[in-house]
């Protein structure tokens, strides 16, 4: 049985709403910076394992970013430790395009090589997006990861714009179908736009092309609509629902898995996900929260210039923070402003990686620098160009002169067709193998020999063993003046004067 097999089977025993987990992925992106350890997944592993979801959504390029760089993890290490930990729900990535990490694209053979690693390496499940619903970049994972015998998702992007309609979204998922024969479509809300009104209508233009395959929702709660528009879904017919586990759940993440089982169950929706195992998960993460310093994800107001500027909640504040280093701050709302109209003149892009960084970036240049399109960031230029794709609407002529003018001559006016990868890297590192070849791709400089001179992942749980937790529980009850635990060879006791 292939991995798709399995995941297919998986999803016809349950016959209900389907919940797919983001606490290890996107939640933790969103909320902790992406900063959870491999000890600090691990000691909630078996019981995420035994919770009822379909899949666990675990890694994607920026946690492979993070855990190199940051971490110092070895992301294919990391992936095989919790795999060992969660045999019987499938692990999750995704592939962003034709890019792995960054905004430069791949060659076609290193993004068959990055889902022939996630295959090796314990994923069963690909979601493959394309922020211009360019079905040719989408065919070259999806094919690939069908032969590998993965479980393909075809994760088409959400955005309000004059262009993308219900009928371009149903076209994309049938041209989709027709071309790779994907097994699941995706509705991927990564700006958390989608209203009730809209997911009445775009749902039903959905399941009419998609020939009885599963259809997944994924959204975020930086408007306060995704619990009910996650509702109304399961409603039209959405058969499997992205959730996280509460604290890591609401605000830019997605909702939490709690109050949607409590949704479901009010609505007359069954579900497989165990309500007593995930209160313990969450109890384990409010503590790391407290142990860590993390935030807890909390309710966020409507705000109706969200849908204009359409601006990721978690890059709001990264912006903000940046533009306040630089003593910008107070240029802040003049720069979405610019943002609006920079939409408008190159043809409506989706905010989501790589568009909402370049175009963000090109905004503050034309407001600081006093004249608009004077300086082009190379990414602009590309994407004006279709480098990254062929794009859903043309670029306004005159901007295009501009931007053609002013960007770097360096980049071609034609988009070219990228050499294959894989031989010079084969040739550049002869004796590693293909896992380590993959992050010496992705990553340049001294990166992955900084990540390998730290050592093995530490396995150990942050928070230590629960005799280590009940000591220093002890230790901050001031209540408690004396207590002595004896625990195998080892005695701790404790007195202080009142």
């Amino acid at each position: 049985m292939t991995e798709a097999e399995k995941v297919r089977a998986k999803r016809g025993r349950s016959g209900a709403i389907g919940i797919i987990d983001t606490t290890f992925r996107d939640a933790q992106q969103c909320l902790w910076t992406t900063r959870m350890t491999a000890g600090m997944m691990l000691p909630i592993a078996e019981r995420m394992d035994r919770a009822g979801f379909e899949m666990i959504d675990f890694m994607a390029p920026v946690q492979f970013d993070v855990c190199v760089r940051y971490l110092k993890e070895n992301p294919w290490e990391k992936a095989r430790l919790l795999k060992a930990r969660l045999p019987n729900t499938p692990l999750r990535s995704y592939c962003r395009s034709k890019s792995l990490i960054g905004f430069s694209l791949a060659p076609d053979d290193m993004v068959e090589m990055w889902m022939e690693r996630l295959a090796a390496n314990g994923f069963s499940v690909v979601g493959t997006l394309d922020a211009l619903f360019d079905v040719d970049n989408m065919a070259v994972s999806i094919r690939h990861g069908k032969k590998l015998g993965l479980y393909t998702v075809g994760a088409l992007v959400f955005s309000e714009s004059p262009v993308h309609t219900d009928a371009v979204y149903a076209n994309t998922a049938k041209a989709l179908i027709e071309k790779t024969d994907v097994d699941a479509i995706m509705i991927k809300d990564s700006g958390a736009l989608l209203t009730p009104d809209r997911i009445r209508t775009l749902v039903p233009a959905l399941k009419a092309v998609m020939g009885g395959r599963p259809l997944e929702l994924h959204s975020h709660c930086n408007t306060g609509l995704a619990p009910l528009v996650y509702l109304e879904a399961a409603k039209l017919g959405v058969d499997q629902l992205h959730t996280s586990i509460a604290p890591l759940a609401s605000g830019p993440a997605q909702p939490s898995v709690q109050n949607t089982l409590g949704n479901l169950s009010t609505a007359g929706f069954g579900t497989t996900v165990d309500r007593e195992l995930i209160d313990e998960i969450s109890d384990y993460l409010t503590d790391l929260a407290a142990q860590e310093g993390f935030p807890h994800g909390a309710p966020m107001e409507y705000d109706l210039y969200h849908y204009q500027h359409q601006m990721p909640g978690g890059m709001l504040n990264n912006w903000r923070f940046q533009l306040r280093e630089q003593g910008l701050e107070d240029r802040f709302d003049e720069i979405l402003d610019e943002i609006i109209k920079i939409r408008a003149e190159l043809g409506w892009p989706i905010m989501v990686t790589p568009f909402s960084q370049i175009i963000a970036v090109q905004a503050m240049l034309n407001v600081v620098g006093g004249e608009r399109y004077r300086n082009v960031p190379d990414e602009i230029k590309r994407y004006a160009l279709g480098h990254f794709g062929k794009l859903l609407s043309p670029v306004d002529p005159d901007i295009l002169d501009r931007i053609a003018e002013n960007g770097s001559p360096a980049i071609p006016l034609e988009p070219k067709q990228l050499e294959p990868g894989r031989p010079a890297l084969e040739k550049a590192y002869p004796n590693l193998d293909d896992d380590a070849r993959m992050l010496r791709y992705m990553f340049a400089g001294s990166e992955v020999d900084a990540m390998e001179e730290a050592g093995p992942i530490r396995t150990t749980a942050t928070l230590g063993s629960p005799v280590e937790a009940l000591l220093r529980g002890l230790q901050a009850r001031s209540a408690v003046t004396r207590f002595d635990v004896e625990y195998k060879n080892t005695r701790v006791a404790m007195s202080r004067t009142a």
